[in-house]
This record gives C-alpha cells, structure tokens and sequence, in this order.
C-alpha cells in the first residue's frame, strides 16, 4: 500500500493504473470500477489545469469513455468541462485546491474503496513467515524428489542441493544426474547435507492444499473393489490415510506405475509413494474468515414468474445477473428476464432431424413422446447453453444479443435419460459432459459435436456429474442412483475413485465458487437428506449440516453462494447455512406457496435466488443489492431494461474509442465476453461484420453412432404452394437494391438502395408472431422515427448513384449503423436515423467495410481505386494502404484463425494479407470454368466459413470453394436448368447450405459441403407475372442469410423489391431430408440396442 500511495502523491498515473492491474481491473465490480474512474477523473482535471487540452481530450476519449455507458449524464458532464477556461466554473469543482491537496484527497478515498473492495482482502498487509519456513520448502522440495526416485531407499544419502536428488540402484550403481541440471560444478564431498531426524529422510512436510483431488482420490476404502497398490518405502511424509491415488484401479501390487495422459497426471500419481508422518498432519484446507452477514442472503419475494409447467431446471447467466434460463417437465425451454419479467426466449421440445435419430430414439417417441428437461446450464461464459431431455439426446444452443436462441448440436448421447449436462475445459477446449441411464458419462467436443471420451464402470444409472480441476489436472466427479461416488480422467484407464455417497441414492457435487470447497447433497430412498463437506486431502465426510426433516418429498436440490452460505429445499422452504457451521443459520418461506422440496438457484454475485412454486411458477428472492438491481430495470421497456442490465451487472469491455468492435464471420463459439448488448450512448460501439459476411456458428446435429446414406435428386420449385414467400411492403420509390442485411436479433431487415436511401422492416410481436421474428408468413412494417427522417448516405459529386458502390455494417447490438454510397461513410443511429458522424470524404470511395477481429478499432476498407486501406478510427488515420489489385475492391473476409486478411476485387484476383505486418501472402486469379476465356473480370465476393478455413467465392462465372491455401477445392459453374450468369451467393447461417441467385431471377440452394445442387427455385415462382411483364426480368442483386434460421434468406432485387423466402411448414427444409444430386448425405443414426425398460433414475 505504501508504494500505491507514493505513486498516487507523485502523479504517476499509468504506473498506478498497472499496480493496480495486478490485483483488478476495472470491470470486475463497482469498487473497482470506482477506483479506477476515480484515478482517471484526476489525471483528466490535472490535464485541464495545466491547459493541456490536447492531452485532456485524450484522457477522455481513452480512459474515460468506457463509463460512459453507465452514467451518460455524468460523462456529459465531464466532456463540457473543455469548454470552461477554468473547470473550477463548475459548481461541484469550486472548492477543487492545488494539485498535491486533490490527490491527497483522493487517496482518501481510494483507501476507503479499496479496503471495501473484496477482491483486495487479505492483499492488503503483507503476510507473516515462520522462521522455519525456507528449510521446509527445501525439504518438501526433496521430499518430492525422492518420491519419484526408481529405486528408493529408506534412508536416502543427500550430499548436495546443487543437483536433483535421486537414490542409488540397488546394485550400488548410481544413476546419472538430470540433463536439465541447472547448475553444474564439483559435487560437494559427502556429509554435507547429512539427513534429518532419526526416522525419516527428511523433515515433515505439510502437504500443499491444491494436492485435494491427491488425497481425495487415495483414501483407501471398505467399498474399493480393486486391489490397492503398494505403499512406498516407510517413513516417507504425507497427509494422514494417503495412499496410492490416482493408479489404474486394476493395477496389481508393486506393480510399476502406469503412463497417463499427461505429465501433471503422473507426478500426481507418483507422489503419494508414502508412509505416515509421526509430526505434522494434515487436516484440510483453512478457510479464511469471509465478511458477509445473513443479511446479505435473498430472501424477500421480489418478483413471481408464471412458467406454465412443472420447473425441473434453473440456471442464472453466468455474466447477465437477471437473465435465467428454465427448463420443465414438458421438454421446454425458456430465457426469462426476471428484471423486466419478460420471457425473452421460449423454445418447444422438438427433435430437430427425426430422420437422423437412432432407431431406438425413433421407437421410444413413437411409445411415448412426452419429454422432460432433467438439466438445462449455461456455458462457462453464457455464450452456449445445453439441455439434458429425460430420453437419450442434449440440445445445445448459442446464445445471441438479441435473447435469441440459435440450434447449434443435438447429440443422441444416452440410451435412456440424460440426466445431468455440464461444460469442462480439458485441454484448453471446451467439451460438455453427460451422463444417463446407460450408466455411462460421456464427453463431447463443444464445437462439432463429436466423441471424445466414454467413461464405463458405474453399476447404477448415473445421477450427476461434477467437472473440475486442481493442480492443472482436468477431472469429473460423478455419482450414481446407488450411492456410489466415482472420479475420472480424460483418459481410458478407468476410475481413481469408488466411495459411498450418505444417504446412497440420490447424490449431487457442487465446488464453492472458488474452488476450494466440495459438497454434496442427497436423500437416500427412505426420504433422509444429507448435506456434507468433503475433506478432499482425505477423501472423507469433513462436516454434516443438520435441520432436514425426516422425510424429504423428492430429493432435495441445493446451491452454494459467496464461498460463504448453502441453501437446500426442504419442508416448503429454504434453509441456509453458512459453510463452517452445522447448523441452520435462517430459513424462508417466500411468502408462501412453495412445494415441499423445492428447487432453487442462485445467480452468480448470489443477489438474487430462483426458487419453484407449486402452481408452475418461479419465485424471485433478492438481499438489497438485488432488489436496487431490479428497481433499477422494471421502469424500462423490454429493450432499455434488457440494454441497462447487462450495464448494471455485466462485465463491460474496456473499449477504445468507439468501443469494442467485432468481425461477425468469426465463429461465435465459445464467446467471450458479451458486450454486445450494452449501448453506449454515443459510440460506434460493437460495430459487427460487414455486408452479408456475418455468420452464425451452427453446427449439423451430430449422433454417436454409424452413418447411413441416402440419395436424392435436387428439388424443383416451380409453383408458389411449393414454399412460402412474401414480397415486403414498400410505398417508397423503387430504386435497385445494393445492400441487403438481417439484423442480428432477426427481427428485421435492411436494405440500402442505389440511390443512397435506407430501407427498415421490421416484425411485430403479437399472438401469431410471439417472437417477433421475421418470417415470409407475417406482413412486416416499413419502419420510420416518429420524426420522419430517412437514412440517407453522403453522395458523389462525380458520379451518378446509380453506377456508385454501396456498401454496409450494423452493429452487434443493432443499434448503429454504417455504410457508404459513393461519398464519405456515415454513421447512423438506428433508433433515429441520425447521422452520428462521417468520415473517410471520396475520392477514392469506399466499396466494402470489414471490421479487425482482434483490433476494434481498426477497420479495412475496400477502395475504389484497387486499394485496401487499414483505417484507424481512433486516431483517425490510415495505417496503412495494401496493394494488389487492378481493380476496386468487392470483397473482404478477416479469418482470426487463419489470421489473415483476404481480399477480392472486380478484377477476379485473391489475395491473402498477413493481419499482423499486413504483408502479401498469396495471390491469384479465380479459375476460369471449362470454356469461358481466361483471365477472368468481373465483381467477385469472398465470405468464410463458420471453420475460418474454408473460402466461399462467388462470380458471375461461379460459386467455388477455396482452401486456407487459396486452392480451389470444389466449383459449380452455370448449367443446364441454371444457366444465367450468377448474381450472389451466401452461406446459410448455419454453414451447411450455400444460397444463390441468378441474373435471370432463379434461385439455387446448394449443399456447402460439395456444391451439389439441392433445390431451385425459378422465377415464376415468387415474381408476379404483372410484375415480370412491367419491369421485364427482375433478380437477386443480393442475398441476406437469416442470422439464426437456417433454410430463410431474403433477396433484395433488381427492381427495388425484397423478398423473404423459406420453406413449406410441410417440407421445412430445402431439397427434403436427404437431398443430394444423385450423391450422397451421410446421416449417422445410432446402432444401440433399444433399452426399453423405464428410466430407474428419480425425477429431479
């Protein structure tokens, strides 16, 4: 503290500010958040003083932006003091004094918010050292180092610390020293280091707390069916009961130890060669004292959510403190906003592709097709979530802006029930864990669905899964419906663990949100409920809370909080504990109303606790901070409530200037931090992809078992009944659609004409449309301000609209957009159509905008002169110019897994830039089709991939497919009942199907994976003949793909009209189930045999 508060004195701002790093940063919490405006508002006002404008308006366009979306009027505020010649003209800053006395009073008040800053506890004084403490790491050092000797010996002879101990072969040969010694040198003569203490080689050492899930795992037990594996030499130290952990439960004894999958593995094994220490034991981790008080725990009934079925399930976002994800007994789910009581998200139980579900899934439906959520959770940073049904399959969903969710892996992963789902890193990379009826628990890559591992030795179906880590060891607990407790490494070598649950039925294990605490709560058959805490060093019951009743109705749910209080349903009400107390600390009936076990769920900070109802309903409990946290939303419509609380309780990104920026045509999954949905007030703010480059990251339902294969012939669509298509209203000139692009929410379209004008449609909620979703079934509503003002772009002084480029970006959040028409490019707000600012004044014009994947404030941008220039907009300057081309640039594609940068102009060429240096990579002209002249022209349009690798390039002359090296891997050119030159092409949003139209009017639906025709659609079928006679041939000039559903896409045409087209509700995807041109569609059903007995698993 003492070197923080000289830094403060001395005015060195940016060292404070990475002091200050090192232990927050400023979005982690209000205090947080405070201390850092706090140091920012200084260096500002001391900028000012010294009539440093340059240097203020810095300060504030960098460091104090980023508040500006919490407190706009405050921020305002700030701004107008640049227009004062003395700041102290403010009347809050009249008593403001010199330089030293403001940053002594300021340092006050740092104290003050850093002492109440929990993230500061315990770092505020620097920590007390025994005396003894330098010579027992050098013996736990050695310790370590003779248990992973080859050869052992009782009485090990040390004779330097300059080189890793090892103990001599039994044959008197010694082995030779590591090569990776780092120290070399005369070997001290012996005796000069002679062993400690009579008995042991070395002191006592008092084992380290991460080692847990050691001793957690090598408990020996009554219950353990294999052999135990041979103890190590006598006299070694270790935690009390420790014995070998962490073998392959089948190893024979004294057998030597097995390799595993990773190096942290087999140490951990190696370690626990052991005998018992006769001076220090170890019993547990401490715990330091937490400041919390009961009042902080939600108790008071703030809101009440009508569900309409049973709940099964609950999961509060992991980021957005109101936002709660609902599970229920009828295969439902739903996102509510509990701050606005709007259900945001409501999902029907649906299987999405019947015909690739195993036959034994098949069979089962048909039986009975009644379906329950047993477990519904959110990813790890709210930007996936998945669904465990009570027959065989998971859902897994991403989640976008908007609260829409989008279908992303269905997996049939259990024969039976799925009954528990949860998300786990092993590797860096994110998987989902399942378990069910099959009694197995099984791994998922998170990303394309596929198998990783399958876990077998459980006896009972099982219950739960509990995924976690210490010591960089990757681990899942998992119980079963006997009571049986298990562990398991991502490896094949079986379980570590095999103990007896209380109660030993019903078992499920949570970690404190720290990870340092394990709990498990269950009821036995008979109705008794157990609530424990594991001594994991031990692998035993450290401490059981009382006050259930006797006998629980179902089995009794609970959750921790804080890394401070437990709470569990039971007897029509929530009891709570605090964790290093037995006894019950409160309890509360929510007013009433409650079932007699019912399930609850607290929210991350542990303000706000969902509990069930009996009559289908949802309970919101909230302590004070919750309940100013809500206050603080109901008075707000459903998009400023939903906007302000990700403001008030989200993490926000530390922006620059026009805060943070994201290339939508990166893959969505897994996201990070969900910044998109916070607004700033006057920021570009999240500016999302560009054109229709924007994509989804949907994957194909993926099963678990062999393919089989079907062949079909593309579709053709000739008669409007065939599909549904609706032309939207336009009372506007008709003027040639340039631009055409979905929101990202999905809930509406727009459209940039030719002559510089922005058209908005958007769809209305109400019974037949509950989600307000654009579809081709419902009339959209041309959309204007209340004002009146159209959206109109800056236009050329040189050159006529008609034959200028057009080009367009909406933000993440919807809230702003940017495009160009042959002038400068314009910023417009989307709720006003104001323009915001403009930039970038002609000549050249801007073509096409592409946004930096990892920069948010670096945009490339096409030209009109064969250019891309990389265009800073804080500074508002181009870094720099590539040159590759002949002609303007139509086309930008960022690949942040590629890391590159690849362009496309009208005169047919590729080129790949390095985003790092921005130097040239590759070069190359597209190929030329069989008979059509070569070299090529002509406008060409790139778009990647949801797999960053592979490249979709349309030309008039084709649609290719390219890979990471610019080699053409596929191509279909025009032909036979597709023959006019092509107009546009685009992925669908889930990446599986490649929309296309032609200058002729027609439509072809191809399968990404191969470009073979699916499905077309002639003209006929959705122009009007009227229309066709007057207007002669109208056609695609451009594609949007819908942002979530896969088989819509709208057209905006030649004639000024935009269709939304999409599939029958009878055939409701493109080309039928399995459609190929004379090829073939892998589907890969399971081959398991049907287990038509009931599920043995209880309801949860």
């Amino acid at each position: 503290m003492k070197y923080f508060e000289d830094q403060v004195q001395a005015g060195e701002w940016d060292e404070v500010e990475r002091y200050l790093c090192g232990f927050t940063k400023v979005e982690d919490n209000r205090y947080s958040m405070k201390i850092f405006f706090e140091i920012r508002k200084q260096k500002y006002l001391e900028a000012l003083d010294r009539h440093d404008r340059a240097k203020a308006v810095d300060i504030l366009v960098k460091d104090l932006k980023v508040f500006a979306s919490f407190n706009e009027e405050l921020f305002k505020e700030i701004t107008q003091l640049l227009t004062l010649d003395n700041f102290r003209q403010n009347e809050q800053l009249s008593k403001y004094g010199d330089t030293k006395l403001a940053r002594s009073i300021m340092l006050v008040e740092l104290k003050k918010l850093i002492e109440a800053n929990p993230l500061f506890r315990e770092k505020l004084t620097f920590p007390t050292f025994k005396a003894s403490r330098l010579r027992t790491l050098i013996n736990q050092s050695l310790n370590w180092q003779h248990q992973l000797c080859k050869n052992p010996r009782q009485n090990p002879d040390i004779k330097t610390l300059f080189t890793d101990h090892t103990c001599a072969s039994s044959n008197g040969t010694r082995p030779p020293p590591p090569s990776n010694s780092p120290l070399t040198g005369p070997v001290p003569k012996a005796g000069a280091f002679p062993p400690i203490g009579a008995l042991n080689p070395f002191q006592p050492v008092v084992s380290p707390s991460p080692s847990a899930i050691a001793g957690w795992m090598s408990s020996t037990n009554p219950s353990m069916p294999h052999a135990a594996v041979a103890a190590g030499p006598v006299g070694l130290v270790q935690p009390p009961g420790a014995a070998a952990f962490l073998k392959h439960p089948r190893t024979p004894p004294g057998a030597p130890g097995m390799d595993y999958q990773t190096a942290d593995s087999e140490h951990l094994m190696k370690r626990i060669r052991v005998g018992q220490s006769d001076e220090v034991s170890f019993s547990g981790t401490t715990h330091s004292p937490n400041i919390y008080s009961p009042d902080d725990l939600p108790k008071t009934a703030v809101r009440n959510l009508n569900q309409g079925s049973n709940v099964m399930s609950m999961d509060f976002h992991p980021q957005q403190q109101t936002v709660l994800l609902v599970g229920t007994n009828v295969g439902d789910i739903s996102i509510w906003e509990v701050g606005s009581r709007e259900r945001i998200s409501h999902k029907t139980f649906k299987v999405w592709d019947v015909s690739a579900c195993s036959i034994p899934l098949q069979t089962t439906l048909v039986k009975d097709a009644a379906i329950s959520v047993n477990r519904c959770i959110w990813g790890p940073d709210g930007a996936i979530l998945g669904v465990a049904f009570s027959k065989h399959i998971v859902q897994i969903y991403t989640y976008n802006p908007a609260g829409e969710l989008r279908q992303h892996l269905e997996i049939d992963a259990h024969i039976g029930g799925v009954n528990d789902i949860a998300f786990a890193h092993p590797n860096k990379q994110l998987c989902i864990v399942t378990c069910g009826d099959d009694k197995t628990i099984k791994v998922w890559d998170a990303v394309a669905g596929r198998r990783q591992h399958i876990f077998e030795g459980h006896e009972a179906p099982v219950y739960s899964v509990c995924p976690h880590y210490k010591e960089n060891i990757q681990f899942i607990f998992s119980t079963a419906i006997n009571g049986k407790i298990k562990a398991w490494l991502y490896d094949c070598l079986g379980s570590r663990v095999d103990y007896d649950a209380p109660g030993l039925w019903c078992t499920t294990m949570a970690y404190s949100a720290d990870g340092t605490r394990l709990f498990s709560c269950g009821t036995s058959k008979e109705g008794e409920s157990h609530l424990v805490e594991w001594n994991e060093s031990e692998g035993a019951i450290k401490r059981t809370y009382s006050g259930f009743r006797k006998r629980s109705v179902g089995v009794v749910q609970f959750d921790t909080t804080r890394n401070r209080f437990l709470a569990a349903g039971d007897e029509f009400q929530i009891k709570f504990w605090d964790m290093d107390n037995t006894n019950i600390l409160t309890v509360s009936e929510a007013e009433g109303g409650l079932p007699a076990s019912p399930r609850l769920r607290f929210n991350k900070e542990g303000s706000l606790l969902a509990v069930t109802t009996s009559d289908n309903g949802i309970k919101i409990l909230a302590n004070t901070e919750g309940q100013r946290m809500l206050r603080m939303l109901e008075s707000r419509t459903f998009e400023g409530s939903r906007g302000l609380s990700e403001a008030v309780n989200m993490k926000p990104p530390v922006a620059g200037a026009l805060g943070s920026i994201a290339n939508v045509s990166a893959p969505l999954g897994p996201i990070g931090e969900r910044s998109d949905r916070i607004q700033p007030p006057l920021s570009i703010g999240n500016l999302g992809n560009v054109e229709s480059s924007r994509m989804a990251d949907i994957k194909p339902r993926i099963s678990d078992n062999a393919d089989k294969i079907k062949s079909w012939k593309f579709s053709d669509i000739v008669d409007p009944a065939q599909f549904k298509a609706l032309r939207l209203p336009d009372p506007l000139t008709a003027n040639k659609v340039m631009r055409l692009i979905y929101t990202n929410s999905g809930l509406a379209l727009l459209a940039l004409a030719s002559n510089a004008v922005h058209k908005l449609w958007k769809w209305q909620r109400n019974e037949r449309n509950p989600s307000g979703k654009s579809t081709a079934s419902i009339v959209p509503q041309l959309w204007q301000p209340t004002s009146g003002a159209h959206m109109s772009n800056d236009l050329s002084d040189t050159k006529p609209t008609e034959e200028a480029a057009a080009c367009i970006a909406l933000s993440k959040n919807d809230s702003y957009v940017m495009s160009a028409s042959g002038g400068k490019v314009s910023l417009f707000n989307m709720m006003t159509f104001k323009v915001m600012t403009t930039f970038m004044p002609p000549p050249p014009a801007a073509t096409y905008l592409a946004f930096h994947p990892q920069d948010n404030n670096i945009i490339a941008i096409g030209m009109e002169d064969s250019t891309v220039q990389i265009y800073n907009v804080r500074v508002d300057e181009v870094k720099t110019k590539l040159k590759g081309h002949q002609k303007q640039i139509t086309g930008l594609a960022f690949s942040q897994t590629l890391n590159v940068l690849v362009s496309s102009a009208a005169d047919a060429q590729l080129c790949m830039w390095n985003i790092e240096g921005w130097e040239k990579r590759k070069a190359r002209p597209i190929q030329a089709p069989p008979g059509q002249p070569s070299p090529l022209v002509g406008e060409t349009k790139v778009q990647f991939h949801n797999d960053q690798s592979h490249l979709l390039v349309a030309h008039e002359s084709q649609i290719s497919v390219y890979d990471s090296q610019l080699e053409c891997l596929y191509s279909w050119s025009p032909r036979e009942s597709l023959s006019a030159a092509i107009s546009s092409a685009i992925y669908s949003c889930d990446g599986l199907l490649v929309f296309s139209g032609f200058r002729d009017g027609a439509i072809g639906i191809f399968d990404a994976d191969s470009l073979r025709l699916r499905c077309r659609v002639a003209a006929s079928a959705y122009i009007s003949s009227s229309v066709a006679s007057n207007c002669g041939t109208a056609f695609p000039v451009v594609i949007a793909a819908h942002p979530s559903d896969p088989n819509q896409f709208a057209l905006g045409m030649s004639d000024g009209a935009v269709h939304v087209i999409e599939p029958s509700d009878a055939e409701p995807k493109w080309g039928g189930s399995a459609p190929q041109e004379n090829g073939t569609l892998p589907s890969v059903p399971s081959n398991s045999a049907l287990n038509s007995q009931p599920s043995e698993t209880p309801s949860r």
